[in-house]
């Protein structure tokens, strides 16, 4: 897949002509990560947007005293660091490869030289944004309302939805995630989320093996959601 190919999958550039995308990926400059390297800190100078080529990234915050809250886990045509578009502010949170990790990177220079070129992307970039700070807000919410058993429900919903594989038996979550990863998603500690996840099991609701979750019946886990 070319470059121009990859930038039409994100919403961000989703309006853009072909003459615009191939125009624009002219300026992309690639970046490679070991599985555990790290894209930018918590407090680094933001300076660039990211596009995932292939690998997977994790969005978390992080304390000195190590502990972790996963935002996000990015795959595939999944853009990131947008904040570093707009402002000199540093980076609100950390990107770590979880693989080997292939990278696009578009520089804020020469997205502001675009934009003044093509206006017209302006309001589908703060729609973007506008998404972020909804899914930030919803992350708080649900770690300070929410139960174990909600919010980790909650989690394997999203995951189903942003990278399922409807298959016979239900819907596979793509990443092999450990249950320390998927405790750091939930916002909860590995023997609440290993609790939990063994009582789904035992419901019926899904299945566990070596990493890949599949969610036997995403309806009715939807009823533990809330």
């Amino acid at each position: 897949m070319s470059h121009s190919e990859l930038l039409a999958q994100v919403p961000l550039f989703s309006t853009l002509g072909s003459d615009d995308l191939e125009r624009l990926s002219a300026r992309l400059q690639t970046r490679r990560y070991d599985r555990g390297g790290v894209i930018f800190h918590q407090g680094d100078v933001g300076t660039a947007l990211y596009i995932i080529h292939d690998g997977e990234v994790t969005i978390r915050l992080s304390t000195p005293e190590g502990k972790e809250v996963s935002l996000a886990l990015l795959r595939r045509g999944d853009a990131f660091g947008e904040l570093a578009l707009l402002d000199d502010a540093p980076r609100s949170t950390d990107a770590v490869a979880r693989e080997e990790t292939h990278l696009l990177s578009l520089r804020r220079e020469e997205l502001h030289k675009f934009l003044q070129e093509r206006p017209q992307v302006v309001p589908v970039l703060l729609a973007s944004l506008s998404r972020l700070v909804r899914r930030v807000t919803r992350t708080v919410h649900d770690s300070s309302f929410l139960d174990a058993r909600a919010r980790l429900a909650r989690v394997l919903l999203d995951l189903a939805q942003t990278q399922g594989e409807p298959g016979t038996e239900g819907v596979a979550i793509a990443s092999r995630l450990t249950q320390t990863e998927l405790a750091n998603l939930a916002g909860l500690t590995r023997e609440s989320t290993n609790r939990w996840l063994r009582f789904y099991a035992r419901e019926g609701l899904l299945s566990y093996e070596e990493g890949r979750i599949t969610l036997l019946e995403p309806d009715n886990l939807r009823m533990n959601a809330d």
